[in-house]
């Protein structure tokens, strides 16, 4: 977060603090082995969240 932030500036976090994407970041991944010299393959599966939602707590 940076100062411009409107949760900043609503005193609900601190300037500098990592700012979630569990949009973009909701998944388990494992990478493949495909042998020596060969590019790895990464396997990305979805989280889904039916009883409890990710959420941002405030510590201040």
């Amino acid at each position: 977060y940076t100062e411009s932030d409107p949760e900043v500036q609503a005193g609900k976090t601190q300037p500098g603090e990592a700012k979630r994407h569990d949009d973009t970041f909701a998944y388990v991944a494992a990478w493949q082995f495909t042998g020596a010299g060969n590019a790895p393959i990464l396997h990305k599966e979805p989280l889904t969240f039916e009883t409890l939602k990710p959420s941002v707590r405030s510590y201040a």
